[in-house]
C-alpha cells in the first residue's frame, strides 16, 4: 500500500495534466479577437470571491440569450475569451461568461462536476451566477445554456443535470459525464444535447474506457451515452451528415419539448478542440447554431 499510493496519485496528476495540455490546441485568434475585453469581473459566492469575463455586444436587446462557456483542466477564462465565442456573440446578438473555476486540492484550476478531487461548490457557483447576470443586464432565462471544452464539457452535463430549470441545453467539446452524473442518471429531465468527440482520444475515450481516478471516469462509452439522451429526450427523426471527408454528425430530433440530440465525430482526431476544417465551421460556431435553433 504504500507504494501503491504515490503511483496512484501521479498516475492522477499525469491524467489532469493530459486533459489541459492535449485539450488547449486552439486555432490561431485573430486580432479582433485577441483585443476581446478580458478583464475579470468579481462575483461574490457565498464567502468566497469568484471570478468570471462577460462579454455583452454593443446594443444587445432585451431578453437576449446567455451562453456559459467553460474552461477545461488547467484552463484561464481569460485565455478562452479569445477563443471565438465572444465573435459570435457580436454576429447574432447574445451575451456570453467565461467563468474561472478555483484550484482542486492540487492547486489546479477546474470544474467540480461532481469529482473526488474537490468540494469546491461550482453548481452553487455557476447556478448563483447565471441568475444574477440574467436579472442585472436584462437576459432571457428561457434561453440560458452552458458549453464547456474537456473538464469544461463535464462541467456542462453536470449542470443540466442538477439544474435544469437554469441552463436549458447542453454543448460538451470533447467532454462527457463524469461518473457521479451518470451514476444519478435517474433523475435528469429531458435536455437538448450536443456533443463533439475525436475519436481517436486518449484522454476522454469514447470507447468510455477513462479511468476512474479522482471521479473523471465511470460513465460508460459515448454511444450508450447519446442513447441514453436520445431515450430521455424521446427523439423521433434522424438524419446522417457527412460534414467533411473526417466528420459525421448525427442529429437527433422532434423530441419532447423540442429536444434534439447533435453528435459530431472526428476521425483521427484526439484530445483537442476541432476546427473549420474538420466541421465546416469553428467549434463555437457549429455550439451557437445549435443553441440557437432551440
Amino acid at each position: 500500500m504504500i507504494l501503491f499510493m504515490p503511483c496512484r496519485r501521479w498516475l492522477l496528476l499525469l491524467v489532469c495534466w493530459a486533459l489541459f495540455t492535449n485539450s488547449f490546441e486552439f486555432c490561431t485568434a485573430s486580432a479582433q479577437e485577441i483585443a476581446t475585453k478580458t478583464e475579470f469581473q468579481i462575483f461574490q459566492y457565498r464567502d468566497a470571491e469568484r471570478r468570471y469575463v462577460l462579454h455583452l455586444p454593443e446594443d444587445l436587446p432585451k431578453n437576449a440569450p446567455l451562453v456559459f462557456f467553460l474552461h477545461g483542466y488547467h484552463g484561464d477564462a481569460r485565455n478562452y475569451a479569445k477563443m471565438g465565442m465572444s465573435r459570435v456573440a457580436d454576429t447574432h446578438g447574445f451575451a456570453v461568461v467565461y467563468p474561472q473555476g478555483k484550484p482542486d486540492r492540487r492547486d489546479v484550476p477546474h470544474w467540480n462536476a461532481r469529482l473526488q478531487i474537490s468540494d469546491v461548490d461550482d453548481v452553487g457557483f455557476l447556478t448563483a451566477l447565471a441568475k444574477d447576470l440574467q436579472h442585472t443586464h436584462d437576459l432571457d432565462p428561457q434561453r440560458t445554456f452552458t458549453s464547456g471544452v474537456s473538464n469544461g464539457g463535464f462541467m456542462s452535463y453536470t449542470l443540466v443535470a442538477e439544474r435544469p430549470e437554469v441552463f436549458k441545453a447542453v454543448a460538451s467539446i470533447i467532454g462527457t459525464m463524469s461518473g457521479y452524473t451518470w451514476e444519478h442518471r435517474d433523475t435528469i429531465k429531458p435536455t437538448p444535447v450536443l456533443q463533439i468527440s475525436g475519436l481517436e482520444d486518449k484522454i476522454v475515450p469514447v470507447d468510455g474506457s477513462m479511468r476512474p481516478f479522482g471521479g473523471w471516469g465511470g460513465a460508460p462509452d459515448q454511444k450508450t451515452i447519446i442513447e441514453f439522451w436520445k431515450d430521455l429526450d424521446q427523439t423521433t427523426t434522424e438524419e446522417v451528415i457527412e460534414v467533411s471527408a473526417d466528420t459525421t454528425a448525427y442529429r437527433y430530433g422532434d423530441g419532447v419539448e423540442g429536444c434534439e440530440v447533435w453528435l459530431y465525430e472526428v476521425k483521427g482526431w484526439g484530445h483537442r478542440v476541432p476546427g473549420s476544417r474538420k466541421l465546416g465551421v469553428h467549434s463555437v460556431d457549429l455550439v451557437w447554431e445549435f443553441f440557437s435553433q432551440l
